[in-house]
């Protein structure tokens, strides 16, 4: 019975250590890796109660345990790097009402000779001058509105994250993504007026783009402590800078970036220096973030591709903050600061444009004269910025908790939310793009005029348990004429309902399969624009009840009906 007794208590001692491996995070285990790992060890336990009934004991039993602990052991220590899947099939009908454009004859000035009474050839004073006598002589046509619908339209997204624990200090976080519409995989969309329409470095994998896998994450973080209760860590690389608090809510899911979404969801490379202090001075959660970012590279590829002096360009580069004023895991308060210095006139991408306008010094007196060509073979274009437009300052602060109130339902209590945010811009001077020239427009500018603005936003929103552990989702978004922020990174087909200058409505039912592993969700947003150039830093903002077809070269959204259904699968 002594000698019995001493191999249950070995056999328990290592049941006992594929519990705790099981438990640390440090090794990094997938979750089926935890899974396997559990199963074994409840396999042990039935064969060790098993043996005890029995009081029999041999060599093949402790044999077969060994070559168990063996492979567990091995697999642990092999495996470098976790991985996990996130996988969505989405359905969605957009419903775009009353959109409006310019008319036909309105734009085809613009291909008409100058001598023939048209735009084509002029210089800038000629253009100026011209669309200056229409507008002072009553002559600028309304715009036409119309309907457009996409009654169905289907998009797969896919995300392979990768995770790694080196040791207790230095970990590897990353990711892969792809992103298409069902029978496409272009890559590239056609050009209205957006930044979305643009497939550039901030949007990538964000955004629909084909078949192509793409870093969408890739950083390190090194992590220490400075005495007993400060901690501290750096980061480098490509960030985690999208899907930020509080999108979890909508997403079912962890928090999925570091910046506030109000104001940045976007990505981009950079690094960030952290500090844990909620410890030492009694305020739980208590952190605050450095960050950094380039926006713009302008000297590797981009300088004078279009034969313009682009070496003057400077580079963009975005600083901020990030701080925990308080989490203890139900109630946070955060708050996020951002600048962006010499913000250009667009990004480096390519989009079909509908017309190219080009700068030629053809006069004798060397001012230049302007030319419009309509793209009719649908070329790809690769788009650059010329100018150094200003500077744009954010700022945003978010409450969020959980009101503990008996429901009747699993997962009693009611999340809500509620943001606030700030936008400022200063604009240095106009565009050097040649259409943007002509239009006078610089950073949330037009006909030459610079003036500084500022904008603010509202994001608030509540989640309520219903039955079969569904949750009912309901938010509401509403940003001013001169609101701005970065944000075209959101995962959207119509473009990111937080840079609405106007306001959004939206609902949805999240009802888990399968935990969070496997749900379906089913919901709608209506889209009510009130100005102009929602989520674009260039023209100053037009109301949108007394647009002129000026305003509406490329088309102008008015209000947006979109349904969807999804299915999600996490493993």
């Amino acid at each position: 019975m002594e000698k019995i007794g001493k191999r249950n208590a070995f056999l328990w001692a290592f049941a006992l250590i594929f519990l705790a491996w099981a438990s640390l995070p440090s090794m990094a285990f997938a979750e089926d890796d935890i899974t396997s790992i559990k199963n074994e060890v409840k396999a042990l336990e039935k064969k060790i109660e098993k043996l005890e009934k029995a009081n029999s004991w041999n060599s093949d039993d402790i044999g077969d345990l060994g070559k168990r602990l063996d492979k567990a052991e091995m697999h642990t220590a092999s495996d470098k790097i976790s991985f996990s899947v996130d996988f969505r099939t989405k359905a969605e009908s957009i419903h775009y009402n009353d959109l409006q454009a310019a008319p036909a004859a309105l734009v085809g000035g613009f291909f008409t000779p100058i001598t023939n009474g048209g735009f084509y050839g002029g210089t800038l004073a000629q253009i100026q001058g011209g669309i200056g006598a229409m507008v002072a002589g009553g002559m600028v046509p309304p715009t036409e509105k119309y309907d457009a619908d996409n009654n169905i339209i289907y998009t797969n997204k896919f995300r392979l994250n990768m995770k790694a624990n080196v040791n207790p200090h230095l970990s590897f976080s990353g990711r892969l993504a792809a992103y298409k519409v069902f029978g496409d995989s272009t890559g590239v969309k056609f050009n209205q007026g957006s930044l979305g329409d643009v497939t550039l470095d901030g949007n990538t994998s964000s955004l629909p783009h084909g078949d192509i896998i793409r870093m969408e994450r890739a950083y390190f973080v090194y992590k220490n402590d400075i005495g007993s209760d400060i901690y501290y860590h750096l980061s480098l690389g490509r960030r985690p800078s999208t899907d930020g608090p509080p999108l979890e809510y909508r997403n079912y899911g962890l928090v999925g970036g570091s910046p506030l979404a109000h104001i940045i969801n976007w990505q981009f490379d950079g690094a960030s220096l952290g500090f844990n202090f909620g410890d030492a001075i009694g305020i739980p959660g208590a952190s605050f973030k450095l960050c950094y970012g380039l926006g713009f590279e302008n000297d590797y590829g981009n300088s004078t591709t279009l034969g313009y002096n682009g070496s003057s360009l400077s580079d963009v580069h975005l600083l901020g903050f990030i701080a925990n004023l308080y989490n203890n895991g139900t109630t946070r308060f955060m708050v996020n600061y951002a600048h962006a210095g010499d913000i250009t006139d667009g990004f480096t991408g390519l989009t079909v444009m509908p017309f190219i306008v080009s700068k030629q010094d053809k006069n004798q007196d060397g001012t230049p004269e302007y030319y419009f060509d309509q793209n009719n073979g649908g070329f790809i274009t690769r788009m650059e910025p010329m100018t150094n437009i200003g500077d744009w300052d954010a700022a945003t602060l978010l409450l969020s908790s959980k009101l503990d109130v008996d429901t009747g339902y699993d997962g009693d209590g009611i999340d809500w939310f509620l943001s606030g945010a700030w936008s400022h811009t200063n604009p240095s001077q106009i565009s050097n793009n040649p259409f943007y020239e002509i239009m006078g427009m610089g950073l949330l500018s037009s006909n030459g005029q610079l003036k500084k603005r500022a904008g603010y936003s509202i994001y608030a929103g509540t989640v309520l348990p219903m039955p079969h552990n569904g949750r009912l989702g309901l938010e509401y978004n509403w940003g001013s004429k001169y609101w701005f922020n970065f944000t075209g990174a959101e995962d959207s087909l119509i473009g990111s309902k937080l840079a609405v200058r106007g306001q959004v409505y939206e609902g949805y039912y999240i009802q888990p399969l399968y935990g969070h592993n496997f749900f379906a969700k089913v919901g709608t947003q209506f889209y009510d624009y009130k100005y102009t150039g929602s989520g674009n830093p260039l023209g100053a903002p037009v109301k949108i009840s007394s647009l002129s077809s000026l305003d509406a070269l490329n088309p102008v959204a008015d209000k947006i009906w979109n349904y969807y259904a999804s299915v999600t699968l996490r493993f």
